[in-house]
């Protein structure tokens, strides 16, 4: 792994000392339907430590993607406020809002996401080359090549560098989906159902890597799903209930 990313190691008990690493403040978030407004969240408080792991699980409706999605500010909150490392990022320009995305925060769908006409390799390195520009990125593609390789070979793809997206099957396709996410060194990595389209022992075996990430790395992970086996493999189970926090 990179030296940013070792240098993030944190121990739980270290962690358990240290203040918020994600602070999400009474956020709401409100749509319209024609002349109705919908409220999906509805002053949500959440707290999480760095090097925690922690499920979010609801009914369907119950404002479990509109959070993550908010967190990931890929949409705005009506209300509230949403910090990371101390700092209030919700409200900063959308240039540095795209750039957090880029060195931040890591995101992992249900949906891969994978760009079809490039290999497993090239989608991971995306990122990067969008984070470094055409001249900077030569300087560096070697070292981001070698991180991007050692990545896909701790997934087991090894084997699977340069297979596009159509010849891979939907587990192999996920695990590029998290080697894309993590390949910038992300402090936080979010994840919106990220076994739903998988069987349960590939699914299985997802988990297990974010598990080990988590563990060995001390990445900080907050997973959505309404699965509840799922959701008992983190260290801390926060439920979501008509847009509000029912239990932490």
């Amino acid at each position: 792994m990179t030296s940013a990313t070792l240098e993030r190691i944190v121990t739980p008990a270290v962690a358990s000392r240290q203040p918020s690493l994600l602070a999400v403040r009474g956020l709401e978030k409100h749509y319209r339907s024609g002349d109705r407004t919908l409220a999906v969240l509805r002053g949500v408080d959440f707290d999480l430590a760095p090097a925690e792991f922690v499920s979010i699980v609801g009914q369907s409706g119950s404002g479990k993607s509109t959070l993550l999605h908010l967190v990931g500010l890929l949409d705005a909150a009506d209300a509230g406020s949403i910090s990371l490392g101390g700092r209030r990022v919700d409200d900063v320009p959308a240039r540095q809002r795209d750039r957090l995305r880029n060195t931040e925060i890591g995101m992992v769908f249900q949906a891969y996401h994978l760009l079809p006409e490039l290999s497993a390799l090239e989608n991971v390195l995306a990122p990067l080359m969008v984070r470094h520009g055409v001249w900077s990125w030569l300087k560096v593609r070697g070292e981001a090549r070698k991180r991007a390789v050692e990545l896909l070979e701790q997934f087991g793809l090894g084997e699977r560098l340069h297979h596009k997206p159509r010849h891979l099957s939907g587990g192999e396709m996920q695990r590029v989906a998290i080697a894309r996410a993590l390949v910038g060194g992300p402090r936080l990595l979010l994840a919106d159902e990220p076994t739903g389209n998988l069987d349960a022992e590939t699914g299985a075996g997802i988990l297990d890597v974010l598990s080990a990430l988590n563990r060995s790395e001390g990445l900080s992970i907050v997973l959505v799903t309404h699965d509840p086996s799922i959701a008992r493999r983190a260290d801390r189970i926060v439920r979501l209930a008509a847009g509000r926090v029912e239990t932490a």
